[in-house]
């Protein structure tokens, strides 16, 4: 069996897609844990339809088994959630974990649950030993998860986005307007016997202009309440669809334009690289004189110390902030006890509906993506929407056949480098997304010639840490656009073939399949075409073209009780050469094989398993 060449990595030829936007599903998994059957990821029509369960499959009982899968829950979670839990799987509340503790525990986990306070480090992935499928984080901001070590280590990782939005722009808008009021200062001022009313006059919300940081979900959430007080809303984000900030009445401008046109700023971006300390003390230079700034989001994306300095300043005139850099933050924070400050202890999703809410919502992504139902919170998995994915269902059987038939044709010793793979459909490239097809070809081609398990999360890590370089092509083919794909061909340059049959005019070895009555099919074998379903295992034969060699090779399989589920022949001429594939449900013996390569017009021939 070859072996894929040590190399540095080569990023693939596809340039990079990101997430999709509108209302998405990802596809998840529960990987087995033998190689005998691969489950690592869905690749079956039964394991795939958004309708079907894994462990609707028969040999794939999961929960049913006996041996159910262990849930970690390292902070507290609500108990609609736990019980949600307890009906799957064995559920392990462990709260307060050191590092330490939790690298000693997590290797007997499948799946762990944990809000922002747990730290999902490099080191938690790799005492795991691969047992860890599934990480569900009970919110929405994932900074405290190294996303990059589980796509290595294939672990999905996936959140709870949409239950405490509504809680956490309502907590924006109470920080806003008592910030505006000077609630909380007149409050401490009357509680220690005071009557001040003269010093804490505060300034009205409507006509004034509050920019949003981040139009998300909270962020357009918070947009949406504030139009409803009377202010003027404008936002920033790169990412964000103008249409959607129109159908609000919100106008996206630049980052620039943002700070130093707003009365008020409302920070809901994510704490990334790129954000972190995004206000320091150049951003608030350049805002107008007496601006405003709330933070329900991350406290990294401020520099606390820059705010000090604005605030001493009169650059920002107020900050109401519910997160902080460090929490808690620490007794003397200067900030903390800063005059003009408005502080809450994380409290954004801190409602009784949303906790609850949140509970619900990542024990039912965590269930099931242990289930291999679709995930639609997955954050670091291919986003497909669902109803592509799921006429997309029997084309994904089909990629992975063909990656793994490819690979298969591959002498000993050629280092796979170079992967093309050309699809032909009669839809506009615009409507065909094929990163989850390419997903499958990249397992097809690595799991049968390696360790590695490859799922969606890590197909693209796993192609570029050895060095393959896919190229993806697009041909019209003048159909139906109700049919998604023609054909997928799988081409593998500058390699040495085990089958010289496989190889094409181009010299790759060029393997094609369609999908027929919803059953993939192989259709070409270099420069031969030929008609074969995808089943059980493939017998491919170059021979003479000649009367009676279907007979002949029949024969010798029926001896052996070898039974054919398909067989098809494909020329170049009359008389001249010819492959014949032959399908059949058991691997026959090497006395069989050998007999087949006995026969005086075969010329070659390759068996292999699908």
């Amino acid at each position: 069996m070859a072996a894929l060449a040590p190399s540095k990595p080569a990023i693939a030829a596809h340039s990079q897609l990101l997430p999709l936007r509108t209302p998405s599903i990802s596809l998840s998994f529960y990987p087995a844990r033998s190689r005998s059957r691969s489950i690592a990821v869905t690749a079956r029509i039964a394991e795939i339809s958004p309708v079907k369960k894994l462990s609707d499959t028969p040999d794939l009982q999961i929960a049913s088994s006996g041996a159910k899968p262990t849930v970690l829950v390292s902070e507290k979670l609500g108990e609609a959630g736990l019980e949600l839990l307890r009906q799957f799987a064995n559920v392990d509340c462990a709260y307060n974990l050191s590092p330490e503790e939790l690298c000693a525990k997590i290797s007997l986990c499948d799946a762990l649950i944990v809000r922002s306070g747990t730290k999902v480090t490099r080191e938690v992935f790799e005492a795991a030993k691969g047992r860890l499928k599934v990480v569900g984080r009970a919110g929405v901001g994932i900074d405290n998860v190294d996303l990059q070590a589980a796509t290595e280590y294939g672990c999905l990782v996936v959140n709870a986005p949409t239950a405490n939005t509504i809680a956490a722009a309502e907590h924006g808008i109470a920080l806003l307007t008592a910030m505006a009021r000077n609630v909380a200062q007149a409050d401490a001022s009357m509680k220690a016997g005071k009557w001040q009313r003269n010093k804490y006059v505060g300034v009205s919300l409507v006509g004034k202009t509050l920019a949003i940081m981040g139009f998300g979900k909270v962020g357009s959430e918070v947009a949406r309440r504030a139009k409803g007080l009377g202010m003027h809303v404008i936002a920033h984000d790169p990412y964000a669809p103008a249409d959607k900030a129109r159908a609000i009445g919100v106008e996206l401008v630049s980052f620039e334009e943002a700070i130093s046109t707003s009365d008020f700023i409302s920070l809901h971006m994510p704490l990334t690289p790129t954000t972190s300390k995004m206000f320091n003390d150049e951003t608030f230079g350049k805002m107008k004189k007496g601006v405003r700034i709330i933070n329900v989001a991350r406290g990294g994306v401020i520099d606390e110390d820059a705010l000090v300095r604005a605030l001493d300043a009169g650059t920002v005139a107020q900050a109401a902030l519910d997160v902080f850099t460090v929490e808690p933050p620490p007794n003397d924070s200067r900030l903390v006890h800063h005059e003009n400050v408005t502080v809450t202890p994380h409290l954004g999703a801190s409602t009784i509906e949303a906790q609850e809410g949140v509970a619900i919502e990542i024990a039912e992504a965590v269930v099931g993506a242990l289930q291999g139902e679709l995930a639609a919170t997955a954050v670091n998995a291919p986003m497909v929407p669902a109803e592509v994915l799921c006429e997309l269902s029997p084309y994904l059987v089909l990629a992975e056949k063909l990656g793994r038939l490819a690979v298969q044709l591959v002498a000993g010793g050629s280092g796979i480098k170079g992967i093309k793979v050309v699809y032909t459909s009669a839809r506009d490239p615009d409507d065909l997304d094929t990163r989850i097809l390419r997903a499958m070809i990249v397992k097809g081609i690595v799991e049968p010639i390696s360790s590695l398990f490859v799922n969606l999360v890590n197909a693209d890590y796993t192609a570029k840490q050895r060095g393959l370089r896919i190229s993806e092509e697009r041909v019209f083919h003048d159909g139906s656009p109700e049919i998604p794909l023609d054909s997928i061909q799988v081409h593998l340059a500058n390699v040495e073939s085990r089958f010289a049959g496989a190889i094409s005019d181009s010299g790759d070895i060029r393997v094609e399949g369609r999908v027929k009555d919803g059953v993939p099919h192989l259709t070409l074998v270099g420069s031969f075409g030929v008609n074969v379903s995808l089943e059980g295992n493939l017998i491919l034969c170059r021979q003479v073209d000649q009367p009676g060699m279907i007979g002949r090779v029949g024969n010798i399989l029926a001896e052996q009780n070898v039974n054919i589920n398909f067989m098809s022949v494909g020329r170049t001429l009359v008389r001249k050469q010819a492959i014949m594939a032959i399908g059949v449900d058991e691997e026959p013996i090497k006395e069989t094989l050998k007999k087949i390569g006995e026969v005086p017009a075969i010329e070659e021939f390759v068996f292999l398993k699908l």
